[in-house]
């Protein structure tokens, strides 16, 4: 169960063909699923549970020990408070600010939403040093794929051998690509994998430690990481990802080429918004996720590339530092670090049942109960 809870609250930086089923929008990690409501929305679209008001209370008095810390005036923080307020259904959801932007509830106010960003420099010092060390990157990607398809080839045979003896498969041998969770399959598609170096703003120190290089220079550029992750990812051959949108307009998304079998005109593309670009390897390209999005790979090889999710340009440090307070103590009452409390405030609009109020997604946040 909390396997499944985690990968609802993922969404990744890939996307899809444009023959494919209807766009999916992933769901909202901190309020409610409802996905339909009128533009005019004048009160709450669902009640919070108890344990969702504590999860706020405690947000709202870790924004004012930030605010402290760095010395700032309330009016550094008028975004955070708008995020706050549009994530508890306070006030009228986020309007898409152009043709297929699809911002979701967790928003910030005020920030540049366009599909695809340019490697402005005075922007991004950050990607021209990346794109300088790919070749450091793509080689050790390369070498610990050869290694782990070696191993993997000992497996099956081993596998091969048991299985006369034993109710096995060849294709239990473990992979270094790992598909994810049914529902991140449902909108990547079967042909989307991953090996994430960081996740939900936590690194995977096991696969950091495979690819030590990478992890190096990707700690060493001062790249402003958000909390969605690190990885590389995986397109296999004929195969791309559902257009969706992941939602979240404070983070942008870059991708690395590094093995890039084909052109846009080969069939091998992503298309964010209404713009339609290829990849190079060695190269960086960067995108809005909160717009639509897909990609296809049409060519006969797999694509792979390396995403990184890092924090909008126009946002502030404050804010920056604010936000991963957010998801730093989401993550924390998901694992059920944080013990059940009472209120410090009196609320007239009664209490959701426990776990209701999410769809069920905040079940798990019960002091410990998975």
């Amino acid at each position: 169960m909390k396997l499944f809870i985690i990968a609802l609250l993922l969404t990744s930086s890939d996307s899809w063909l444009s023959a494919a089923p209807p766009r999916q929008k992933p769901p909202s990690i901190l309020l409610s699923t409802v996905s339909s409501v009128p533009e005019t929305l004048a009160k709450p679209r669902n009640k919070l549970t108890l344990r969702q008001k504590q999860f706020w209370e405690d947000v709202e008095t870790s924004v004012f020990d930030i605010q402290k810390a760095f010395q700032s005036s309330s009016s550094e923080l008028t975004r955070i408070d708008s995020f706050q307020t549009i994530a508890q259904w306070k006030t009228s959801p986020p309007q898409p600010s152009a043709e297929l932007h699809d911002p979701c509830e967790e928003y910030m106010p005020g920030l540049t939403a366009k599909p695809f960003w340019e490697n402005d420099p005075k922007l991004f010092p950050w990607m021209k040093p990346l794109e300088d060390q790919s070749a450091t990157i793509i080689t050790e990607f390369f070498e610990v794929m050869k290694k782990e398809d070696a191993a993997r080839k000992e497996e099956v045979e081993r596998l091969a051998q048991l299985k006369a003896m034993y109710d096995v498969r060849s294709e239990d041998a473990p992979t270094l690509f790992n598909s994810d969770s049914a529902w991140q399959n449902d909108v990547m598609g079967s042909g989307w994998s991953a090996v994430r170096l960081q996740r939900l703003g936590e690194w995977n120190t096991e696969n950091c430690a495979r690819f030590p290089k990478t992890y190096e220079v990707v700690r060493s550029l001062d790249i402003p990481l958000a909390v969605r992750g690190v990885c590389f990812a995986k397109q296999s051959s004929g195969s791309g990802v559902f257009p969706h949108s992941d939602g979240r307009n404070f983070i942008l998304t870059s991708h690395l080429g590094l093995k890039v079998p084909g052109t846009k005109e080969d069939g091998v593309w992503m298309k964010v918004g209404e713009e339609t670009r290829g990849w190079e390897e060695g190269k960086v390209v960067t995108i809005d996720t909160s717009f639509v999005h897909t990609t296809s790979n049409q060519s006969t090889e797999d694509r792979y590339v390396l995403i990184l999710d890092f924090w909008h340009p126009e946002t502030t440090e404050i804010e920056r530092r604010c936000l991963e307070m957010v998801y730093d103590l989401r993550n924390k009452f998901e694992r059920g670090e944080i013990p059940v409390r009472k209120l410090n405030k009196k609320y007239d609009d009664g209490d959701e049942e426990e776990g209701r109020g999410l769809a069920g997604l905040w079940s798990a946040l019960t002091g410990g109960n998975k």
